[in-house]
């Protein structure tokens, strides 16, 4: 496997810098790279034309309108390629099954290679569970990829777990911010559901509650080889405070919850004003203007859950996350294990990390004792 990076003609942003953030990134990855600058659309057709089936694709196309063309364009490279907006586009239609994301800027990249690398590497059917283009979720198998060099034990029904992303539940963050998560746990013999949904920046707080719920909802109507009676939920920052939530709508039919550096104090989070005031953003107002939105949707409000859940915290991490896990825990006391160990907000979703492999193991183990 290999990644090609290619920026096209226009892109404000210096060639420099994105060739040194792709190549730390895939020696990361461990996978060679290239990076190259396309000067029109035909220079940038013929780049990605020359890629072989083994090759991760990233395009910067930048802005002018005929590269962009390529972006709808069914190709034999689509479904190997993410297509890169530094900036702010909103959702731009891809072909072929490639990808798009937009408004992360140069760091951006770093997702961008990933999220090739990861769906190449162990690939996704990614299924839809309404209509909207952001009604859909990634199912991962724990069945080895034919050149996996990792083994692995393949139970002939596997429990799983639903992906909830995190972001602040900003539209710029999506799904692939738990790619590394999916194909760690499939290495593990778990399933894996990774789950997009309409974000409320763009569409509400309703359609964001709804969606989740319906996205777990749908596991049960599919024809797919998950243990439903083993069904875990698990999301990271945001994603926490979705996943605990869901779990506490869905009740028994939820095995194990867990929170991943999850924002769960949702009134204390309005009144620290996190993230430039992103919890009234997203729900809409503020606790006094919407007191029954917050006691639904507060994962602290809502103890007991009445679902056995993990409480999972980098001590590095922003002391507001800190300070809320810790509360949070004392709160539910039996009901939450709680786990602190060393690292930021990202190490929580990162297996080469040590708290991420530690909640991956005990996951693993509960799910194994489950019973449905």
């Amino acid at each position: 496997m290999r990644v090609l990076v290619v920026a096209g003609p226009g892109l404000v942003a210096d060639a420099r810098l994105l060739r040194e953030v792709a190549g730390a990134e895939a020696a990361a990855l461990g996978v060679p790279a290239r990076f190259a600058v396309a000067g029109d659309a035909a220079a940038l057709e013929a780049e990605l034309g020359a890629t072989s089936g083994d090759c991760a694709v990233v395009v910067l196309p930048g802005p002018h309108p005929d590269v962009r063309a390529l972006m709808g364009l069914p190709a034999a490279y689509a479904p190997r390629t993410v297509w890169l907006d530094l900036e702010r586009t909103g959702p731009v239609p891809v072909a072929g099954g490639a990808a798009h994301q937009q408004g992360r800027g140069v760091g951006g990249l770093i997702w961008a290679i990933r999220h090739a690398v990861h769906r190449l590497r162990w690939p996704a059917r990614r299924i839809a569970y309404g209509p909207h283009p952001d009604q859909w979720a990634e199912l991962r198998l724990p069945a080895p990829p034919a050149r996996s060099p990792v083994p692995v034990t393949v139970p002939v029904v596997a429990p799983v777990v639903v992906l909830v992303h995190g972001g602040y539940w900003r539209s710029v963050w999506g799904a692939d911010l738990m790619d590394a998560l999916a194909v760690d746990l499939a290495r593990r013999g778990l399933a894996s559901w990774n789950l997009e949904y309409r974000r409320p920046d763009l569409h509400g707080w309703d359609a964001t509650t709804a969606d989740v719920a319906a996205g777990i909802a749908a596991l049960r109507s599919m024809d797919v080889p998950v243990d439903l009676g083993r069904v875990a939920v698990a999301g990271h920052s945001a994603g926490g405070q979705l996943a605990l939530r869901a779990a506490a709508d869905a009740g028994g039919a939820i095995a194990v919850a867990v929170s991943l550096a999850g924002v769960l104090d949702l009134v204390e989070g309005h009144r620290r004003h996190m993230s430039s005031g992103a919890v009234a953003g997203a729900l809409g107002g503020t606790p006094e203007e919407l007191p029954e939105v917050y006691a639904a949707a507060s994962p602290l409000g809502r103890l007991p859950l009445g679902v056995p859940h993990l409480v999972v915290q980098g001590a590095s991490d922003d002391p507001d996350l800190v300070d809320m896990a810790r509360r949070y825990a004392a709160a539910a006391g039996g009901e939450a294990l709680y786990i602190e160990r060393p690292g930021d907000h990202w190490s929580v979703i990162d297996p080469s990390a040590p708290i991420c492999a530690h909640t991956a193991r005990d996951l693993t183990a509960r799910l194994a004792s489950a019973r449905g």
